[in-house]
């Protein structure tokens, strides 16, 4: 054989050797990659919720819920050990999520990356024209910031893969019946129940918030019926029960401490101004995740599990709230104590028992103890940008310790009766206990 051809056979051998070790590589893991393509997303949603008209907290919630399953289910493949939620949470069959090819190298922060736009541009562009454009934007910047240490056909790859992994979670997300539920907050169908010691409008608003969201598909099987002991009977009695747990919201109104109304503002997380009561635990969630400088694995187990119990926080909650149709302090001690009464927050628009505030927050509280420990020290800088209210960073021991401040706050907010809010974290905690026995791995 001539030489010049026996060199070029080898060439051609080599390059072919090397080009097959390129597709046939083991498989990256989750282990390689930072949590922040993850995070930016979760920035992304907690603004774009704050900004979009219609995000009210179970619309954000819910938001919250399909965009943490939709990065999980894009990094699984990545994650050893680890399994799918197909079969597992309600209304989502095994195989209904689209798995990775076998042998070939993925870039599971780019396969995050895209699942993330999918999922946010399905849930949110209706809700603001500028959604579409911010969604894209930050789909390219995280895109670039890997283009050039992968090859083109792995971030071609990597791209198509979490687009496909997004598709599916649209696809399930949309079957709820909720795809436009920002424009649905108050319909106009419901008719509000009357009778002694049922909740009656305490704004111009006279539709209650949502009032069937107790019946949306929750991820935990069992969510929304979880056992909750129903509120202190209704009476006028100045010696019932029911009168002492208004006194009580009514007499720490007129002594708040300095603490306890910085507490109460804190907390009250109003839409419009924020991302709402679930993305503060959110939030929280990203504080931790990014101070434990975690890997894109553990980042995106943590926000598909706050995600889809902050959701569900709110759908067992809210059929709570729609079962027992309470009176608000506001309403009953205008009636029975003080005509001229008012507490420090606005009173929102729908039932009292049980506090959705303590709920998700018991919830969230349950995921996070699961996933960095019961004794948990952090601070909490959510609002440091904030000039309306006092946003000074707040520190906790733990994550209990923050559940039951943001569960207090309600009363100290003349929001709630102790009671809503006390079974509120409890429940809430129930919540959680259900997600985490989704078998993640």
């Amino acid at each position: 054989m001539h030489k010049a051809y026996q060199k070029l056979l080898f060439l051609s051998l080599l390059l072919l050797f090397f080009s097959c070790q390129d597709e046939e590589v083991s498989p990256s893991t989750t282990d390689e990659y930072s949590h922040n393509v993850a995070s930016s997303w979760v920035n992304l949603a907690l603004d774009v919720i704050k900004n979009s008209p219609g995000c009210s907290p179970p619309v954000a919630a819910r938001t919250y819920g399909y965009l943490g399953l939709a990065m999980y289910e894009a990094a699984r493949p990545g994650l050893t050990g680890y399994k799918s939620m197909g079969g597992q949470i309600n209304g989502l069959s095994a195989g209904d999520v689209p798995n990775a090819e076998p042998g070939l190298e993925y870039n599971w922060a780019l396969a995050v990356n895209a699942a993330a736009a999918e999922i946010l541009h399905a849930c949110m562009d209706g809700a603001r024209t500028e959604n579409a454009g911010i969604i894209e934007s930050n789909l390219a910047v995280q895109t670039t910031l890997f283009k050039s240490d992968n090859s083109v056909a792995v971030v071609e790859r990597s791209l198509a893969y979490g687009q496909q992994v997004g598709q599916a979670i649209v696809e399930f997300a949309e079957s709820d019946g909720q795809a436009q539920c920002y424009k649905t907050n108050f319909p106009a169908n419901f008719v509000v129940p009357v009778g002694n010691g049922f909740w009656v409008p305490t704004s111009p608003q006279l539709i209650p918030l949502q009032p069937y969201w107790g019946n949306v598909r929750s991820f935990g099987p069992g969510n929304p019926d979880v056992a909750v002991d129903p509120p202190i009977p209704y009476s006028t009695d100045p010696n019932s029960s029911f009168y002492k747990e208004a006194q009580d919201v009514y007499l720490i109104s007129q002594g708040l401490t300095a603490s306890q109304k910085i507490i109460a503002e804190y907390w009250s997380d109003d839409p419009g101004k924020t991302a709402t009561p679930p993305g503060h635990s959110l939030s929280i969630a990203k504080i931790v995740v990014s101070k434990q400088g975690a890997n894109l694995g553990k980042a995106v187990e943590t926000y598909a599990k706050m995600g889809m119990a902050v959701h569900d926080a709110f759908v067992s909650c809210w059929k709570t709230k729609y079962q027992y149709n309470l009176i608000r302090p506001i309403t009953y001690i205008q009636q029975q104590m003080n005509a001229g009464w008012t507490p420090i927050l606005p009173t929102p628009p729908f039932p009292e028992y049980t506090s959705g505030h303590s709920v998700q927050s018991g919830a969230a509280a349950q995921v996070l103890e699961s996933l960095y420990g019961f004794n948990y020290a952090f601070q909490d800088n959510t609002h440091e940008q904030r000039g309306d209210i006092n946003g000074t960073p707040r520190n906790y021991v733990s994550f209990a310790d923050f559940a039951n401040e943001a569960a207090i706050s309600r009363f100290y907010g003349g929001i709630h009766y102790k009671k809503a809010i006390f079974e509120g974290v409890g429940q809430g905690r129930l919540v959680g206990l259900n997600v985490l026995k989704l078998q993640f791995k």
